[in-house]
């Protein structure tokens, strides 16, 4: 447990190091959790892959409390109400503008999904 929620922290901090020694406009977390990825990854092009089973416990732990993660940012949002009244607009439009481009990508990719299912269990069928 320990080591796992070491590793995901260690992920973490590079991340934020990343996004502070180079500038990128991007969340120190989101970039730790992308290493994390790829050293998942990684790991399992290796020859000899470690175990990485380590890490399940303290990412179900993080998973399930999840929602007390978003208090912060909602206490935020509260704080800044100045920014939302003047902005309630813009807000509003790109929130409803990524959601419906959300859900015309989710079926764009659903139907494209499903043609290559269907031609591959048709070629499999034909042999």
């Amino acid at each position: 447990m320990i080591p796992g929620a070491a590793l995901i922290l260690l992920c973490q901090l590079l991340g934020e190091a990343l996004v502070h020694g180079t500038g990128w406009p991007l969340p120190g977390p989101v970039v730790g959790m992308v290493l994390l990825l790829l050293l998942l990854l990684g790991n399992d092009l290796l020859a000899d892959p470690v175990d990485t089973r380590f890490v399940t416990g303290p990412a179900d732990g993080l998973l399930m409390n999840l929602t007390l993660l978003f208090v912060p940012a909602g206490v935020g949002v509260v704080n800044r109400m100045d920014v939302l009244a003047a902005h309630w607009f813009a807000l509003a439009a790109s929130l409803v503008v990524s959601t419906l481009l959300g859900l015309v990508v989710t079926a764009l990719v659903f139907v494209a999904v499903a043609r290559l299912t269907k031609r591959h269990a048709a070629g499999e069928t034909e042999a």
